[in-house]
This record gives structure tokens, C-alpha cells and sequence, in this order.
């Protein structure tokens, strides 16, 4: 029996501009304060060819093992739309899509992330996974 993929979304506000919480995916510099990284991180290595069809890979080394996320923009509509895909091959050799859309709200926006072909099981570890990412973010992005 083969297991059935669901689709993960989690929305969140951030007190600032779309294109500040835009730009936080796509800048090496700041997405390397919050993007698949923790407070247990040793060693953090960003890279991003930001533009449809560029490669992307981070690599987080915590308590001596390199963890690494990579994958391929597919849709860049700053500040509005980021898509790419996903994989960490340590893990599986299969890969999914993150679709991240910013729509402004009063002085902030609303983020709302999805992200396919997750299994029901690896839906709450993965929501929680965003969510202190995001925790992150929200922290890179005060004033």
C-alpha cells in the first residue's frame, strides 16, 4: 500500500514590509541567520543562485554533523511568490516544493507556506521545523 502525500500550509505574521520578509529568503546574509539553521548551529554555509533554474544548497553542521538542504528556484515574483524545490538527500533521495506567498496586511504581511508530497507522519515535525524557522525570522527582522 503506497502512502498518500499530504500538503502542509502554515501562515504567519510578520511586522514588516513584503519586500523585507521577501528579500530574508533570498539574501544569502539574512537567510543564513534563520533558513534551516538553529541555535545549536555550529558552522552555517549559504548559497543561492537566485534566479529561476538556479541552484540553492545550506549547509548547518550541529553537534558535529553537516546537515544540508538543497534544490532549484522555479518561481521568483518578489515580493509576492518564491517557489523552489526541496530536498535534504542525507535523508531521501526524493524532493518537494515550497511555495512561499507574502501579501501585505496594514504596516506588515501575511506569509503563508506550502509545502507538498510531506507524509502524515513527518506533518507535525516538519510544521514545527517552520515554525521556529519562522520564530527566526521574525527575531531577523526587528528594527
Amino acid at each position: 500500500m503506497t502512502e498518500t502525500l499530504e500538503t502542509l500550509r502554515i501562515t504567519r505574521r510578520f511586522d514588516a514590509a513584503p519586500e523585507r520578509v521577501f528579500d530574508a529568503w533570498i539574501d544569502p546574509g539574512r537567510a543564513g541567520r534563520w533558513l534551516f539553521t538553529t541555535p545549536a548551529s555550529e558552522r552555517h554555509a549559504t548559497d543561492l543562485d537566485v534566479r529561476v533554474g538556479g541552484k540553492w544548497s545550506i549547509t548547518d553542521r550541529r553537534d558535529g554533523v553537516d546537515y544540508t538542504a538543497l534544490g532549484e528556484y522555479v518561481e521568483i515574483d518578489r515580493p509576492r511568490r518564491l517557489v523552489f524545490s526541496f530536498g535534504m538527500p542525507q535523508f531521501s533521495p526524493l524532493s518537494c516544493n515550497v511555495t512561499v506567498e507574502i501579501v501585505p496586511d496594514g504596516d506588515g504581511c501575511i506569509l503563508t507556506l506550502s509545502q507538498d508530497s510531506v507524509a502524515p507522519a513527518a506533518l507535525k515535525p516538519t510544521e514545527q521545523g517552520w515554525s521556529n524557522m519562522f520564530d527566526a525570522l521574525a527575531v531577523t527582522l526587528e528594527p
